[in-house]
């Protein structure tokens, strides 16, 4: 068979035939005039980019008859022999089907002999990422250090999985996919040097699909001059590729745009006729809205202008589309191209799809962009010389006293414990006086449920919440309750607007009706000291008059237990209950 495929026609002779990949080709292409060639080289890298071409060639021009030269002659006996495989001191290896120990071990023995037709032995690994970790092994020393005729380049399009060891013995280049500038200016020299007649939509059609693989887009050339009849055209790639054209795109969008679900289905309906694949027909409506987007958002890129120049109706379609509206529909195309992968019926998502995204809205475009950012201007400059004024009337009067804020956030307060205000002390009577009804199981009993009540607070204003995070119930009557605050703004805040709330949530969770008395604990110690104080001189003149009786011999008792000393200075004695 004497056809040969155009990528292998068309394969890369010289480093300078190498598209796309400048930054690598100088850097060899010094590395041989000035002879610094490493030992080891690992090309990563996608598909197609020209990892194995430039192994081939770096082979060449080492062994050329006329190095040190920046590009092989193709021309010496070397060159040739390198390039039909005649010569056996260039290998190429491919690691997908010889990634076992023994065929490592086969290269390292074989590295230590001289080479017998070239100056240097080269072994080119491709794939490499699929050795064993025994092949790995059996490689590291002589990758490190090899025999100074031999050359390792390692080439794989999956670096993650080549060990750290392997390639920190390397030098590393990474090929980056191809622009598609690069590759129209490669496919144009071909197709006129191959006399083949294609239209230039066509062209821009290939490079765009191949996502920055050479080979893919000299394949898919290839199979559409198998295809066509004449000249190539853009349906002619649409039709090899499985992909719809772009007048059937844009009816799908706007149906969508317009929300006519039955003008969307019907049109997916005739694509799914035509044999077309649902998932690459997702693919093509998110590369049109990402060159949508890219048009609307930078029209001064290169990329932009090529696709209106090879599409003229592009343009009217997407000044009819709203930015926002763009955003989602590529988040919905995102999602259901994700959830298609694994669906047994693809065609279900892609006509949920239209389905929903013909129901939500889709704003126009902005018609007098200009007059909007005018105004949204004029609205900043009037704020900017509203606050010059408001500065610089303070600078003119000073700031005769610093107003608390009505309402600060309570993380920002700092809790002072000696602090103490005229309302905080003016409480101080009515708890007293309800002291007296208080009881220690009361108190438990509100300690217990407290949570609920702050539920119940924060379910109707997270801010009084927040407020009562400074606070604990400090005693309890059957009908009044005390909470004691460490900041005296917190207890005024509750007290003067969240009251009647923090009432009702605790009357609706202990069942009763509660009254609420807000102090500082500062002044709630002293007003529990002080009542303390006032039971015990009530208490005095009792035990006085009980003499030696056994009133007097329980004082004794409970004055010279230490565990009791200690529990009243716990938690108070008004609060503590003694029993025999």
């Amino acid at each position: 068979m004497s056809y040969q495929a155009l990528y292998r026609v068309w394969r890369p002779h010289r480093l300078s035939d190498v598209v796309g990949q400048e930054h690598i080709t100088k850097t060899l292409k010094n590395a041989l005039v000035q002879q610094k060639l490493s030992h080891a080289y690992l090309f990563t890298g996608p598909r197609g980019t020209g990892k194995t071409s430039a192994a081939k060639i770096i082979a060449k021009a080492v062994n050329c008859h006329r190095a040190p030269t920046e590009e092989p002659c193709n021309e010496c006996e070397a060159c040739r022999g390198i390039q039909d495989g005649s010569i056996v001191d260039v290998m190429e290896i491919d690691a997908a089907s010889n990634n076992g120990v023994d065929e490592i071990r086969d290269i390292r023995d074989k590295v230590k002999f001289a080479p017998s037709a070239a100056a240097f032995k080269v072994y080119i690994i491709d794939e490499v990422h699929m050795l064993t970790t025994g092949a790995f092994n059996a490689l590291l020393k002589t990758l490190e250090e090899p025999p100074p005729h031999v050359i390792f380049i390692l080439a794989t399009t999956e670096p993650h999985k080549i060990p750290l060891t392997i390639i920190s013995r390397c030098q590393r280049f990474d090929f980056k996919r191809i622009t598609s500038q690069a590759m129209l200016g490669r496919m144009e020299e071909i197709v006129r040097e191959s006399s083949i007649s294609i239209d230039p939509e066509a062209l821009s059609l290939i490079a765009r699909v191949s996502e920055g693989g050479m080979r893919d887009a000299l394949s898919l050339l290839d199979q559409a001059v198998s295809f066509a009849d004449g000249t190539i055209s853009s349906d002619d790639i649409l039709a090899v590729i499985g992909s719809v054209s772009h007048d059937m795109l844009y009816q799908i969008v706007e149906a969508v745009r317009e929300g006519s679900v039955g003008t969307g289905l019907e049109a997916v309906d005739r694509l799914m006729e035509e044999g077309k694949d649902p998932n690459r027909f997702i693919e093509d409506l998110i590369f049109f809205f990402r060159d949508a987007l890219m048009l609307k958002a930078a029209p001064q890129l290169e990329e932009s202008q090529d696709r209106l120049q090879t599409d003229e109706k592009f343009r009217s379609v997407v000044e009819q589309l709203d930015q926002s509206w763009i955003f989602s529909m590529m988040e919905r195309l995102n999602h259901f191209q994700q959830e298609m992968k694994w669906a047994s019926h693809p065609q279900v998502f892609l006509e949920m799809f239209i389905v929903q995204a013909a129901q939500e809205p889709a704003s126009l475009p902005s018609k007098e962009p200009e007059q909007t950012n005018s105004s949204t201007l004029e609205a900043l400059q009037q704020k900017v010389e509203h606050l010059e004024r408001s500065l610089k009337q303070l600078q003119d009067e000073g700031v005769k006293s610093q107003p608390q804020p009505a309402e600060p956030a309570p993380a920002r307060a700092q809790p002072r414990a000696a602090q103490t205000s005229n309302k905080s002390r003016a409480n101080a009577k009515r708890i007293k006086s309800m002291l007296g009804q208080a009881s220690k199981a009361d108190l438990q009993n509100l300690q217990s449920k407290w949570g609920n009540v702050l539920e119940q607070v924060k379910q109707q204003s997270v801010p009084a919440s927040a407020w009562l995070n400074d606070c604990q119930p400090s005693a309890s009557s059957p009908d009044e309750f005390v909470l004691a605050f460490r900041n005296e703004m917190h207890r005024a805040m509750v007290d003067d607007k969240f009251r009647e709330m923090v009432e009702s949530a605790a009357a609706k969770t202990m069942g009763k009706q509660m009254t609420l008395h807000t102090v500082l604990l500062s002044d709630w110690e002293e007003i529990k000291a002080s009542y303390v104080k006032s039971q015990k001189d009530k208490e005095s003149p009792e035990q006085e008059n009980d003499g030696e009786g056994a009133g007097q011999e329980t004082g004794e008792e409970e004055k010279g237990n230490p565990l009791i000393d200690e529990a009243v200075k716990l938690v108070g004695r008004d609060l503590l209950e003694i029993k025999e």
